[in-house]
C-alpha cells in the first residue's frame, strides 16, 4: 500500500528544498554504503532499491514535482509510471551495473597492486639511559624471507614461471556489460594467477611455490636518543617477505624503558628527591647534587641559601633527557625534602632545646622511655 512507503527525501536524509547536486551526493553516499557487493548486512539490499526508488523519482524533475504535490499517490499503487523496479532490464538496473562495476574495477586495482608482505612487530627492552642517550641493539626476528633455492620465484630451480594464457601477464581480464547507459567495461582480478601475471608450473621443493620460507634473523637496531616508554620505530622493508619476490612489509618495534634507580621522568624533563636536614635548610649549604650523563651520574656542587624550605625545587637546565631528533635537553628538577631527625643524641636534644627557647618556647620533650619506663623507674 503507498501509505507503507517511506518519506523519498526521508530515505536519501534530505529537506524538500534539497538541490539537485544535494540529491545527487546523498543518493551517492548511501548507495555506496548499501550495495550488495559492499554490505552483507540483513536488510541492505532492500535498503540498496528504496535508495535507488527515491532517486529514480527526486532526480527527475517532471517525477520530482507530482510527488511534491500528491506524494506516493502521484502512480496510483505507490509507483511511477513504468512500474518502477532497481533491478529491471531497461529501467534503474543501470544504476546496480554501474557500482558493481564500479567496486569490482577498484578491487582488481587493488589487488594488481604490488602484494606487499606483511608488517611485524616486536619489542625491545632499554635501561633508562639508552633511552635517554641512544643506544645500539641486537634483536632476534622470525619473519618470511625470500626462498634460496628458487630466488624467491617459487619455481623449482630448472623451471620457468610461465606467462599466465588467461591474461597475458597483465592480472587481470575485462567483463562488457550493457546497462541503460550502454556498455560498460568493468576491470577484474584474474582467478587463474591471481593477479600475478604468471603462474609457476613446477613449485619449488623447499618454498611449495610460495617464493618464501620461514627463517629468523639478527638486525642490529640504532635506537635515537629522547625515546621513551611506548615509542616505535619503524625499519621499512625489513618485515615478511612479499610473496613471488613482491616488496617486503615493514617492522615495528615497540620499546620497553625499564625505571631508573633515582631519576624519574617526566616528558624530557627529569625529576630527583633530594634529603637535607634542618640545619643545612636553616643555614644554607652547597650541595652535591647528581646529574645524568651519557657517561653515567655525574655529581655537581649547588648552593641552597639560609632558609631554604621543604620541597624546594632546584633547576638545572639542560640537564634532563635529549629532545628526540632534536638538539637540546630538558631540565633536571631536584625536589629537596627537609627531614627532621627520628633519634638525637642528649648534646643534639640539649641544642634543640636551647633551640626553641631562643624562640620564645620552652618545649616539653616527651622521654623516649615513655610511661612504661617511668613507671618502673628505667
Amino acid at each position: 500500500m503507498a501509505t507503507s512507503k517511506r518519506d523519498y527525501y526521508e530515505v536519501l536524509g534530505l529537506g524538500r528544498s534539497a538541490n539537485d547536486d544535494e540529491v545527487k551526493k546523498a543518493y551517492r553516499r548511501l548507495a555506496r554504503q548499501y550495495h550488495p557487493d559492499v554490505n552483507k548486512d540483513t536488510g541492505a539490499e532492500m535498503r540498496f532499491k528504496e535508495i535507488n526508488e527515491a532517486y529514480e523519482v527526486l532526480s527527475d524533475g517532471s517525477k520530482r514535482a507530482a510527488y511534491d504535490r500528491f506524494g506516493h499517490a502521484a502512480s496510483g499503487a505507490g509507483g511511477f509510471p513504468g512500474g518502477f523496479d532497481p533491478y529491471a532490464a531497461g529501467g534503474v538496473s543501470g544504476f546496480g551495473d554501474i557500482f558493481e562495476t564500479l567496486f569490482s574495477t577498484m578491487n582488481a586495482n587493488a589487488q594488481r597492486a604490488p602484494q606487499r608482505g606483511s608488517n611485524i612487530g616486536t619489542r625491545v627492552a632499554l635501561e633508562f639511559e639508552e633511552a635517554a642517550f641512544g643506544a645500539e641493539k641486537e634483536i632476534e626476528v622470525t619473519r618470511f624471507a625470500a626462498c634460496q633455492t628458487c630466488a624467491g620465484t617459487g619455481a623449482e630451480p630448472g623451471t620457468e614461471v610461465q606467462t599466465c594464457p588467461q591474461c597475458k601477464g597483465t592480472g587481470e581480464v575485462r567483463r562488457v556489460q550493457q546497462s541503460v547507459f550502454g556498455s560498460l567495461v568493468g576491470v577484474v582480478t584474474c582467478d587463474r594467477c591471481k593477479g600475478d601475471g604468471k603462474i609457476v608450473t613446477t613449485p619449488c621443493h623447499t618454498c611449495r611455490g610460495d617464493g618464501r620460507v620461514r627463517e629468523t634473523t639478527r638486525i642490529v637496531v640504532k635506537i635515537p636518543a629522547g625515546v621513551d616508554e611506548a615509542s616505535q620505530i619503524r625499519l621499512a622493508g625489513e618485515g615478511d617477505a612479499g610473496i613471488h619476490n613482491q616488496p617486503a612489509g615493514d617492522l615495528y618495534i615497540t620499546l620497553n624503558v625499564k625505571p631508573h634507580r633515582m631519576f624519574r621522568r617526566k616528558g624530557n624533563d627529569l625529576h630527583i628527591d633530594w634529603p637535607i636536614n634542618v640545619a643545612q635548610a636553616a643555614l644554607g649549604d652547597e650541595l652535591e647534587l647528581p646529574t645524568l650523563e651519557p657517561t653515567g651520574i655525574v655529581y655537581t656542587k649547588q648552593r641552597i641559601a639560609p632558609g631554604t624550605q621543604h620541597d624546594k625545587d632546584i633547576r638545572l637546565r639542560d640537564k634532563g633527557v635529549p629532545y628526540l631528533r632534536q638538539t637540546g635537553r630538558g631540565d633536571l628538577h631536584i625536589h629537596l625534602k627537609v627531614q627532621v631527625p627520628i633519634t638525637l643524641s642528649d648534646e643534639q636534644r640539649d641544642l634543640f632545646e636551647k633551640l626553641a627557647r631562643s624562640f620564645g618556647h620552652d618545649v616539653s620533650p616527651q622521654n623516649e622511655k615513655g610511661f612504661l619506663g617511668k613507671l618502673f623507674g628505667g
